[in-house]
Formats: structure tokens, C-alpha cells, sequence
């Protein structure tokens, strides 16, 4: 799932949006605030993993993490200790959280919206051992570009998608270790390497309306990377894995907590006040939405906070289990709420999702339609340009084509929904403008797509 897509040209704002500017402490770094808020959120994980764990635990945990092959859907809770689990998330966004400071880059919506992704996916497929190459390819590409790093930073953040793609070579064909660890890195290396050019191409693809665009990028690489691998003879098999349970009370308190914590500080940082909110709701999400840019920090940190809560109200009601890919979910949710999705654009996709299992019979609680539902907001910008009915339609979809599109990469894409979703927005794009051109609104098509 999950990076952010841009378009040729920013998106017009929404009608009516509040435009006074973001309340200010003249005397305060914002750039130093993000940075704290974020270390603090890895340093709390860590610390909790610590804790909850004797040493011996979270270090076998660790080396279970490490060593799966982390292909979808591979719940690290089901197979290391809570303990590990948690300092893994910790950890490995710590080491980008510091990356991204080191390298002098703006902690902007898409960089959080980044970070968050990672946290997220650190319980269920990212780890420190096959987020390394795909970084190190991001660096290669940058450097042959004779650019700087942080030029491609956000693409390096979401490019882990493709952890997958190391580990399973690593540690899921049987190889020798040394030769799975040396041929899973250079694939992993390769796969960085093309994905930051790839997905400046495919930016155009989907109009902005999906805002996972190097999920749908990654896809695509996922896809070749694995007939490749098939062609010779080396069959990738996305095997299902166990998921856990009976974590969703604790699991659910944490993340509430969070979330409260940031409505707490987002309000605090607005100048104790939700002014502005109504503003923020009505803008469509369209990408490039950098909410911290457009509406300042602290109704972008309340958003957040919102956004989170509505996704674990959707959960809790639907009687969903709380395990790892649930909670990357929420997490990725969390973090987007700073690019492109509000709870006014996210509500039709999660409606469209679950009318949708009306018709399919689906169980509404299981993990694959809450996946879906919280991942299908990659879509949220539909409803937020074309109105929540058409939000609605492009959660039906979404519910009907990320089943059968996970075969094309193996399981070796984390970012399933992002793959699904860059083909939605593909085709909804020309058939909603057409109908509302058809229906005499020419006007309001014009004021919410990109220039040519």
C-alpha cells in the first residue's frame, strides 16, 4: 500500500476552506517539534517492547522476525513474542526517523505519512534485515542521479514494501544462507534502484485519486521481480500464515491512547482551539495533499488523531480482531491523515467496503475485509473530488479487485491495496469525468483534476 501520489499540479483547494493561517509560537522550531513527537513514538515502542519482555524473549523474537520470509500476510505477533514485535517497529522507524533528520528533510506530510507506513508495517512484513538494501538502492539511484538523497526520501520510505522480496529469498527457498542473504540483497538493492524513477512515471497513471502511488509502483516491480523468478524455475509460493488473537483489548487500548494523545497535542498546538477542522475536512485529499503545509501542524497532528479513531471505531464495530496487518492498517491510516485523508473523504470508502460484503457474503470481522476497508482509503480523494456516493462505488470496487490481484507479485508486495487501488483510480478517473460532464457540471470537474 501505500505511498503517496502525486500529480502534475497541485490540487485546487476545496470550496470554503478556512484560510486564517495556523496559529504560531514564534519561538518554536516546528521542524524540532515533528522530530521529537516522532522519536518519542519509536522510543515509547521500544521501550514497551523492553519491558513487557525478558531479554531472552525479545531476542528470539528479534531473530524470528528477521529470519521470516515476511511475505503477505506474515503476522509477526503469530510468530515472535509482543515484546519483539514492538521494539522492531520502534527501531526500524527510528533509524529512518533519524535518516530523514540527518539528511536536512522537511518532516512534511508525505514524510510522516512515511513514517507511520513503516511503524505500521514493522508488525506484519517490514524489518531492520530487508529495509537495508531497498534504502541502499533508493541512496544508489540519488547518486547516480547526482542528487541529493533526500530528493527521493519519500519514495525510500515506501520502497520497503518490497521487503519481502529479500527475506523470502533469504530465508524462504532453501538456499544456503549466505547465498539466499547475498542474492535476496541484491534483488532488494535493484528493486530501490528502479523504484524511484518508476514511480515518478506512474504519478500521472492514477490523477492523484489513489495516494499509495509507490504501492501501485511496487506492484508492478513485485510483478516482474516474481515471473522472472518463475521463469527460472525458482516458483515463488505465497504461503498463508497464521494470524494472531486474543490481542485486541490491549492492542486496541494502545492505539486509542495514541490517538487520543495526538488530539491532545494537535489542539495544543492549534492554539487550544479546533478552528480551522471544518476547513481541513473539506478538502478533497486529492495528491499532492500535504495537510501540515496547507492547514500547519496542529489541526494536521488532531486530523491524525481523528482519522486513527474513526479507523478503530470501524474496527471494534465490525467485531474485527486486532493481530499485526489490522494494526498496520490503522497505523498507515494514523499516518496518511497528514496527506490526502480526513474522516469526510475516508467514511464512503469503508461504507462502499462493507455494502460490498453484502453482496459477496463475506464475514464483515475478518482480517481481509478490515484490510481492506482500512487500506481501500487509499481511495479516499474519490470521494473528496467527485462526492461521497462515487467514494462509495470506489469501495465496492476496491473490495472486488484486491482478491484477485495479490497472485501478480507473490505476496513479495506488501502493498497489496496500493497495486488494487492504482487500477481503480485508473479507470473511475475518465468514467466519472465523462458522467459529469454528461450531467452539464463541467465546472466542478475542472476545478478538482490536474492541468495537462
Amino acid at each position: 500500500m501505500e505511498s503517496p501520489a502525486a500529480v502534475l499540479s497541485p490540487p485546487a483547494a476545496s470550496p470554503g476552506p478556512d484560510t486564517s493561517p495556523a496559529p504560531r509560537n514564534e519561538g518554536t522550531d516546528v521542524q524540532t517539534v515533528k522530530f521529537r513527537l516522532l522519536v518519542a513514538l519509536c522510543l515509547v515502542a521500544m521501550a514497551f517492547g523492553v519491558v513487557i519482555d525478558n531479554p531472552a524473549r525479545l531476542l528470539d523474537g528479534t531473530l524470528a522476525i528477521i529470519t521470516s520470509p515476511s511475505n503477505l500476510l506474515t503476522d509477526y505477533f503469530a510468530i515472535a513474542s509482543s515484546g519483539a514485535v514492538f521494539f522492531n517497529a520502534g527501531a526500524l522507524t527510528l533509524l529512518s526517523v533519524i535518516l530523514v533528520r540527518v539528511e536536512k528533510t522537511e518532516f512534511s506530510g508525505p514524510i510522516i505519512a512515511g513514517l507511520f507506513t513503516v511503524f505500521g508495517f514493522a508488525f506484519f512484513g517490514k524489518n531492520l534485515f530487508n529495509s537495508i538494501p531497498i534504502t541502499l538502492g533508493v541512496l544508489l539511484f540519488a547518486k547516480l542521479e547526482k542528487k541529493r538523497f533526500r530528493d527521493y526520501q519519500v519514495e525510500s520510505l515506501f520502497a520497503t514494501a518490497l521487503g519481502p522480496a529479500v527475506s523470502y529469498i533469504a530465508f524462504g527457498k532453501g538456499l544456503p544462507l549466505w547465498q539466499g542473504i547475498l542474492i535476496g540483497y541484491a534483488v532488494g538493492i535493484f528493486a530501490g534502484l528502479v523504484i524511484a524513477p518508476m514511480s515518478a512515471h506512474f504519478k500521472k497513471f492514477h490523477h492523484g485519486l489513489s495516494l499509495y502511488n509507490v504501492g501501485f509502483t511496487a506492484g508492478i516491480v513485485g510483478m516482474v521481480i516474481v515471473a522472472v523468478m518463475n521463469m527460472m524455475g525458482s516458483d515463488v509460493v505465497n504461503t498463508s500464515m497464521p494470524l494472531s488473537t486474543g490481542l485486541t483489548t490491549r492492542l486496541s487500548l494502545l492505539t486509542g491512547a495514541l490517538c487520543v494523545a495526538l488530539l491532545v497535542c494537535g489542539f495544543v498546538l492549534n492554539g487550544r482551539t479546533v478552528r480551522g477542522m471544518g476547513g481541513l475536512m473539506r478538502r478533497s485529499g486529492q495528491a499532492p495533499s500535504d495537510f501540515i503545509a496547507l492547514e500547519g501542524l496542529g489541526r494536521t497532528v488532531m486530523n491524525m488523531g481523528l482519522t486513527g479513531l474513526l479507523g478503530l471505531g470501524f474496527v471494534l464495530v465490525v467485531g474485527g480482531e486486532v493481530n499485526g496487518p489490522v494494526l498496520g492498517g490503522l497505523f498507515t491510516l494514523i499516518g496518511f491523515g497528514a496527506f490526502g485523508k480526513h474522516p469526510r473523504n475516508c467514511l464512503p470508502i469503508l461504507a462502499g467496503v462493507a455494502l460490498a460484503t453484502t453482496f459477496t457474503g463475506a464475514d464483515m470481522g475478518s482480517t481481509a475485509v478490515i484490510m481492506t476497508a482500512l487500506f481501500g482509503t487509499t481511495l479516499a480523494p474519490i470521494a473528496g473530488v467527485y462526492g461521497p456516493v462515487y467514494g462509495v462505488v470506489a469501495g465496492i470496487l476496491h473490495m472486488a479487485l484486491v482478491a484477485n490481484v495479490g497472485f501478480l507479485h507473490g505476496g513479495i508486495n506488501l502493498y497489496n491495496h496500493g497495486f488494487a487501488a492504482g487500477f481503480i483510480a485508473f479507470v473511475l478517473y475518465p468514467v466519472f469525468n465523462a458522467k459529469l460532464r454528461i450531467r452539464g457540471k463541467d465546472h466542478r470537474v475542472a476545478a478538482h483534476t490536474p492541468q495537462h
